[in-house]
């Protein structure tokens, strides 16, 4: 049996925030039917996750609460670690923990953080997930590695969900994928970002068969883990149209792709409610995705179909 569909909106910038505005937000998400409220890590023009989140606990009652995703080399593991289990305390038992290795240069060259190799970025984020994992447990934790070390530290709080808050990653490189088939419970699999900007060559790593070429990665390594995790995917553009066909042309124009290459590609949703659902289904029969995420404000416009698939 397939898993039930659920639902998540990332939010990155809300317009004008205030408490009011975005405490409405979130109970807007919530009484759309979606699942989990989804905040990214950048420094640019948005709310910073934690507080947001938050505050977003305090408005809603069972929205569920995701990181999409914590830039490792922005926060030592530890101070994560103890952050997420506030939150979970503080939204009783509501938080998705998701991590990532860090990818958009700019963050580092405005903030005059040091970007080192994606593969030295990759190790050091491994090691990060283990020290997380591993104060949640809220027991005594020790970890030597060569680049964190932890002695005999018990996390606390201890958090409201046992064993520990789901850990989601997202990632879309060979290296990523294999650290969250080893350690993810939620993998969302994305756009390959080790370029670190954001330009129209992404949309080639978003295919239909680039993302098989991914999940056949992860499979490698996650062996019999596989079935127990769950698998999520961006959203980037959802668009409820009649004429999906002039929209496939005119993205297929500017992202260097075929017409069908962009309405077969799970990173787009676009057509009419019914067509939009069909692809869905489609999409969790072939490459497994029950954990769909709108980008933006796109969740407004995708909320019938949320309505007809969630939890089914």
């Amino acid at each position: 049996m397939p898993r039930p569909f659920r639902f998540g909106a990332q939010i990155a910038h809300p317009p004008a925030a205030t408490a009011s505005s975005w405490a409405a937000t979130a109970r807007a998400v919530e009484d759309l039917g979606y699942a989990t409220l989804c905040v990214p890590d950048h420094f640019d023009d948005q709310l910073a996750p934690i507080p947001a989140l938050v505050a977003a606990a305090g408005a809603t009652t069972t929205l569920r609460l995701g990181t999409l995703v914590l830039g490792n080399d922005y926060r030592h593991p530890v101070v994560v670690a103890k952050e997420a289990a506030t939150l979970d305390v503080l939204s009783d038992g509501r938080l998705e923990l998701g991590l990532g290795a860090g990818w958009q240069h700019s963050d580092y060259q405005r903030s005059g953080m040091p970007l080192d190799p994606p593969g030295r970025r990759i190790e050091r984020f491994a090691e990060a997930v283990s020290v997380v994992k591993g104060l949640l447990a809220g027991e005594p934790f020790s970890f030597c590695g060569n680049h964190y070390r932890v002695q005999d530290l018990a996390g606390t709080p201890r958090p409201v969900q046992r064993p520990r808050p789901p850990i989601v990653i997202g990632g879309g490189g060979r290296r990523l994928l294999a650290v969250a088939g080893r350690e993810a419970d939620v993998v969302n699999v994305n756009l390959d970002l080790r370029a670190g900007v954001v330009g129209p060559e992404l949309a080639a790593t978003g295919t239909a068969a680039a993302t098989t070429a991914k999940l056949a990665w992860l499979r490698e390594t996650a062996g019999p883990r596989l079935g127990d995790l769950e698998l999520g995917v961006t959203v980037f553009v959802a668009a409820v149209t009649a004429d999906r066909a002039s929209l496939a042309a005119d993205l297929a124009t500017a992202f260097g792709l075929t017409p069908e290459q962009v309405l077969a590609s799970p990173h787009v949703l676009a057509g009419t409610v019914d067509q939009m659902v069909d692809d869905l289904r489609r999409r969790r029969e072939e490459l497994g995705f029950s954990y769909v995420v709108f980008s933006g404000t796109s969740y407004q416009a995708m909320a019938p179909v949320v309505e007809r698939l969630a939890g089914t």
